[in-house]
């Protein structure tokens, strides 16, 4: 068994003012995809200037934070906010929802695109490739958290995660990490080295939805469910499975298209 890491969630703490590790692996994620996004914009658009690039990943950013807040509190959690509505607004304890913020992504990308003369799938391929950038972030945040552990186990990595997340203290999956390093490492990899050749437009859109729903899918059955919700269907189905199996089979779709499409229809992405 390995020693769970005490880490304080809270990074810097001045007077009342408290700046957390998940805010902070937030703002890890939006800068390292900024970075990477800058290193490829001119392969993307040599027109663009880094302020568009700004103002597009502002843009999708706030998709990601307003739509994986509403995401979780939709999915995951409506009776509870229902009653305590100022819940939505404590971000910092957590309650994130990958694909209530896939979707917020998608709403801020058409939008950009449309005011700037770019289909939504040109920049769905864009940005595919640093989006895993933020969800490893987000996933060590967990971890920091002690939030979204996994299922007992006696593996040789098993983890104690502290009392107030887990009274039980049995050793479990550490199932953040298994995720950091699927959905993290593992699909920025990936989508990397895929987007280096140009590829005909949705093909990149298309394995980022494929290999993100098989990651979370297979996690999930380590990973222990949300307790408001426990196991939707058979003693194993969760939530995360059902909203990622749309994105397996939207994914399988969207590359059919891109290599199945006229010639004329497909336009190289980066």
């Amino acid at each position: 068994m390995l020693p769970y890491p005490q880490i304080d969630p809270v990074a810097v703490a001045i007077g009342p003012l408290q700046i957390h590790w998940y805010g902070l692996m937030y703002l890890v994620g939006i800068g390292s995809a900024w970075f990477l996004a800058s290193r490829r914009l001119n392969k993307f658009d040599p027109t663009w200037t880094k302020e568009k690039l700004s103002d597009m990943i502002f843009w999708v950013a706030m998709g990601v934070i307003v739509g994986g807040r509403l995401g979780y509190v939709l999915f995951y959690d409506l009776p509870n906010y229902i009653a305590n509505p100022l819940l939505i607004f404590e971000v910092w304890k957590g309650g994130m929802a990958f694909h209530g913020g896939f979707i917020g992504v998608m709403i801020a990308t058409y939008w950009f695109g449309k005011r700037n003369g770019k289909s939504f799938f040109q920049l769905m391929d864009f940005i595919a490739p640093m989006v895993p950038i933020g969800l490893g972030a987000g996933r060590i945040g967990n971890f920091i958290n002690g939030e979204l552990w996994g299922k007992p186990t006696d593996l040789p990595w098993a983890m104690v995660f502290p009392p107030f997340s887990d009274p039980a203290q049995l050793p479990r999956h550490p199932s953040q990490l298994y995720q950091f390093a699927l959905e993290g490492v593992a699909l920025f990899a990936i989508l990397y080295f895929f987007s280096r050749k140009p590829r005909p437009t949705m093909a990149v859109s298309g394995m980022f939805a494929l290999f993100y729903g098989i990651f979370r899918f297979v996690v999930e059955f380590v990973r222990v469910p949300d307790a408001q919700l426990g196991y939707l269907a058979w003693g194993w189905v969760t939530m995360g499975q059902i909203l990622s199996l749309p994105m397996i089979i939207g994914g399988l779709v969207l590359i059919w298209l891109a290599y199945h499409r006229a010639p004329a229809a497909n336009k190289a992405a980066v």
